[in-house]
């Protein structure tokens, strides 16, 4: 038997928090269901440590992430699937969430749908939290009064892209970790072990070796003129960032990112798995295929494959199918071409994109275990090269003392 902890509500809407003893979690459930429960969490106890907590610091951003709008859309598939109303739902979830900006967003869309307004209306008043796929999901399924099946999709949808996201940003932790320390190594040895070097030398009056006359040279820039090098950063990241801005300098940089070895075909699988899980979820929550392009341009991220949406979806209007005009793109790979084919030939296009997403975020995930297997012992490479420099040049330095005739 485990101790679970769970977070359940009342049929009038009341939230109850307890822990119990089960087998497993779906006995857990069963507990609550014959207590006149409907469960909305159920973990096992002590899941949570203090090193597996998130802390909440006081500075901390407060800005609702897609963590929280995957479990909010979790439980609220939980309460709408258990027969609870959607007023009554989400005045439960208002109370549950951990988000203090989400809490009031959701008890603002509570007030919008007792005003008269539709739960799509009501999420669409805050874009910058439920994007456009979300709202038109949601305005599909009260439309085909499948709400239930469309909240469990989104669910599926935001899940997906959340591991995906989260695998990406742990896989570049530790290159992220070794590039640091690195830098940090150099540095020091750099701006205060050289220096010393270079004022023994100084003191015993004798000509620096070579390699350590051009380190001390190059420490002696940084200690004098850090303040150049910072504004140089600085004015090359804000230049950058304007250049970005622009929408012809964004398509400028979108298409010179895909033309990098080895990192822009990945950069390619993950918008192409973007764009393919996006309009597979919305055409199989009954969102019309044009509206559901207009929607997927919006999702993504590469303005260079963006820019690719518009001419597709004019293939689409002129009666050219979506196959050949994809095709005729060339963004889309021959595997992702010929599955999408097969999908509209057979009537399930919506299936077969979905598919096609499975397939290319395994690819995704594949192609950065390789990019990582050649940049991790790439980077120790670069970064043994630099310090051993340094240190081989104190070393001479220091055996050409050992020369000096006393």
């Amino acid at each position: 038997m485990a101790s679970f902890v769970y977070k359940a509500s009342t049929y009038d809407g009341k939230v109850v928090e307890g822990t119990m003893d089960a087998p497993d979690g779906g006995a857990a459930a069963l507990k609550l269901h014959e207590m006149g429960l409907l469960p909305i969490q159920v973990g096992t106890a002590g899941a949570q440590t203090a090193l597996t907590r998130e802390i909440d610091w006081p500075w901390k951003n407060r800005r609702i992430r897609s963590k929280d709008l995957l479990v909010f859309t979790s439980e609220l598939h939980t309460l709408v699937k258990a027969g609870i109303p959607l007023d009554r739902s989400l005045a439960v979830l208002a109370q549950l969430a951990k988000s203090e900006q989400l809490s009031e967003v959701v008890a603002d869309v509570l007030k919008e749908i007792k005003g008269g307004k539709s739960l799509s209306e009501a999420l669409g008043k805050y874009p910058e939290i439920f994007p456009k796929i979300y709202v038109n999901m949601v305005r599909a399924g009260e439309a085909g009064g499948v709400l239930e099946e469309i909240l469990a999709r989104l669910t599926i949808f935001l899940e997906t892209s959340e591991n995906l996201r989260g695998y990406i940003v742990g896989a570049l932790i530790y290159p992220a970790l070794l590039s640091v320390v690195g830098l940090v190594s150099v540095t020091i040895l750099t701006l205060f072990v050289v220096p010393r070097f270079a004022t023994i030398f100084h003191d015993m009056k004798m000509p620096l070796p070579l390699p350590m006359l051009i380190l001390s040279g190059f420490s002696s820039f940084i200690s004098g003129f850090w303040w150049l090098v910072l504004l140089a950063i600085v004015l090359t990241v804000v230049s950058l960032r304007r250049f970005r801005a622009s929408p012809e300098g964004r398509l400028a940089w979108d298409r010179w990112l895909l033309r990098i070895p080895m990192l822009g075909p990945v950069l390619k699988k993950v918008e192409v798995a973007r764009f393919t899980r996006t309009l597979g979820t919305l055409l199989h929550s009954g969102v019309p295929l044009l509206e559901g392009m207009t929607i997927v341009r919006e999702v993504i991220g590469n303005q260079g494959i963006a820019s690719q949406i518009e001419p597709i979806r004019n293939g689409i209007k002129k009666g050219e199918g979506i196959g050949p005009p994809m095709r005729q793109s060339g963004v889309f790979p021959p595997l992702a071409m010929h599955l999408v084919e097969v999908g509209e030939e057979s009537g399930r296009l919506d299936t077969m994109l979905i598919q096609v997403a499975d397939v290319y975020d395994n690819d995704v995930r594949t192609s950065i275990k390789g990019l990582i297997a050649f940049f991790e012992p790439a980077m120790i490479l670069v970064m043994g090269i630099i310090i051993g420099t340094i240190v081989v040049s104190m070393l001479m330095a220091i055996f050409s003392i050992n020369d000096v005739p006393m």
